[in-house]
């Protein structure tokens, strides 16, 4: 009896926050239509209050006439009506949040020197590591099913027999990929470096010292007084962190420029162990990065190709359960890795519906808005057996970037909002052909779009990412053009007419005919 009490007044509990939720968003969406309309309501109230004290006109022809006599003779009141509105007028202007616009992106494409296929990276590690038999047996299972391709990118520290896991070659490749990246976007837009205002660099796992930032500012001779923030231990969503961040300090640094930098860095951060919830990050993490830069400057309008429209950050960190899923930690022997709990998926998908609880007011049509309210309210209050609704996001987005964190993510994802084959392309495509590139997949997929020529002015692309913590960030983007974007600086450029590409469920590895794939001799006994 006492369970079931605890259990109504929890029911009761999350009912209030989901109630006090919508109601939030409803009045924040509510303010921001108000505050945009503000000069109209302005306007009219001022006729309003003017017209009963304007003598009445035989003509309108006569009415101007009419009003300027009427203010010689109340020149106070009409002085202190004109300065009301002035202000008011002013302090709309000043409060009103500056756009922020997206110039253009880069995602970086390693050479082919890094590209190795499923069997060459499950014997280097084969022969690199310090793996059991039956490690090697679960990473070739997991890499079989984890949708990974054949053409994935590894630094070339780890390519190397032994593996070359220093400081030396952990910074380079961040400095190949950053620079690559930046040095992309720069030449694309044409932007000088002196005209960067603001600059945010993500990298969870590998924050040196000087920091990233400070070796973006050095290598592109930025002025001194450059707003730089460094960004680490977040996770595969810092992305969308970054950029919440940018357009924060966008809105009080103006007439500007915002260069946003996305990766990680593999080097430091294979794991050379045997325990399994560590093993899974080797199958899935490849080296990648991107480049973003943000304008608010309002004469860019015209040449941007997107606007943000909405960023909705959840952070679960509350939850002792959401906190350790995903933990960097040393196993028994000593060696780093990051460790999967198996709950992942659990805590993920309480994360999603957070987040889509502030996201779809803001986005949804009411219809849809009140179907998730009566759902909960059927299910909490009334205690009716039905499933929860999820709302119909493709009623107000086109286009979906999911971060390509692994193949169940994704199915999780397509299945829970209802999403089809063509919506999950860009995410499947790139984590076949990327891998986990970490916060920056995000860019990759929407690249995939442009490269496709699926943007249509007036788009809304949805990006959506997971990260350690446990946190769900959303970021929503408006296409102010068309764009059609398969240049040879685009990721996809050499390959977008071969794809999609039908990636089963299960593929298996294809190792050489004259060499047994590493660890199987006993896999009967180690199949999962």
């Amino acid at each position: 009896m006492a369970s079931h009490h605890r259990s109504a007044a929890m029911d009761r509990a999350e009912l209030f926050r989901t109630v006090r939720q919508a109601t939030l968003n409803h009045a924040r969406l509510l303010s921001h239509r108000l505050a945009a309309r503000l000069p109209h309501i302005l306007a009219v109230t001022l006729l309003v209050a003017v017209a009963p004290l304007v003598p009445p006109s035989s003509s309108l022809a006569g009415a101007p006439r009419a009003l300027r006599d009427w203010a010689r003779a109340n020149a106070g009141l009409a002085a202190a009506a004109c300065a009301g509105l002035a202000a008011a007028a002013y302090a709309y202007a000043a409060s009103r949040p500056r756009p922020v616009y997206l110039v253009d992106l880069s995602g970086y494409k390693p050479g082919p020197a890094h590209e190795a296929t499923r069997a060459q990276s499950i014997r280097h590690f084969a022969v690199a590591g310090r793996f059991t038999d039956e490690s090697i047996a679960f990473q070739t299972r997991m890499l079989e099913r984890a949708g990974v391709g054949e053409a994935t990118h590894f630094p070339a520290s780890l390519l190397t027999v032994p593996v070359d896991m220093s400081l030396r070659a952990a910074r380079e490749e961040s400095e190949a990929v950053v620079f690559g990246a930046v040095d992309d976007l720069l030449a694309k837009t044409g932007v000088l470096a002196q005209d960067i205002g603001v600059v945010i660099v993500n990298s969870s796992l590998f924050s040196p010292t000087p920091s990233f930032t400070a070796l973006v500012v050095n290598r592109y001779g930025l002025r001194h007084d450059v707003v730089t923030h460094n960004l680490s231990g977040m996770g595969c969503s810092a992305g969308i962190i970054a950029i919440d961040l940018a357009k924060h300090l966008l809105q009080v640094h103006p007439d500007t420029y915002a260069l946003v930098v996305s990766t990680e860095n593999i080097t430091l951060n294979a794991y050379l162990g045997n325990h399994r919830p560590m093993l899974v990050t080797n199958t899935l993490f490849r080296m990648g990065g991107a480049a973003v830069l943000l304008s608010n400057r309002r004469a860019d309008r015209r040449r941007a190709k997107y606007q943000l429209v909405h960023t909705v950050r959840t952070h679960r960190g509350a939850s002792g359960r959401s906190y350790g899923c995903v933990t960097q930690e040393e196993d028994d022997g000593g060696n780093v890795g990051v460790s999967l709990s198996k709950e992942l998926m659990s805590v993920a998908g309480e994360a999603l519906r957070t987040n889509i609880t502030t996201l779809g007011p803001l986005v949804l049509p009411l219809s849809e808005q009140l179907r998730f309210l009566g759902a909960v309210l059927l299910r909490r209050v009334l205690r009716a057996d039905v499933k929860p609704y999820v709302p119909d996001f493709k009623l107000a987005l086109e286009h979906f970037c999911i971060h390509a964190g692994g193949r169940g993510v994704l199915d999780e994802l397509e299945r829970s909002l209802g999403l089809s084959a063509w919506h999950m392309e860009p995410s499947r495509m790139t984590l076949h052909r990327f891998g986990n590139t970490s916060s920056s997949s995000l860019w990759y997929e929407l690249a995939y779009c442009e490269a496709k020529g699926r943007i249509r002015k007036g788009d809304r692309v949805w990006q959506i990412a997971f990260g350690s913590g446990f946190k769900c960030n959303s970021a929503v983007w408006k296409a102010l053009r068309t764009v059609d974007d398969a240049g040879e600086t685009n990721p996809w450029a050499a390959e977008v007419d071969r794809l999609p590409v039908h990636v089963p469920k299960v593929a298996p590895i294809a190792f050489d005919d004259d060499h047994q794939a590493p660890g199987k001799e006993d896999d009967g006994h180690h199949a999962a």
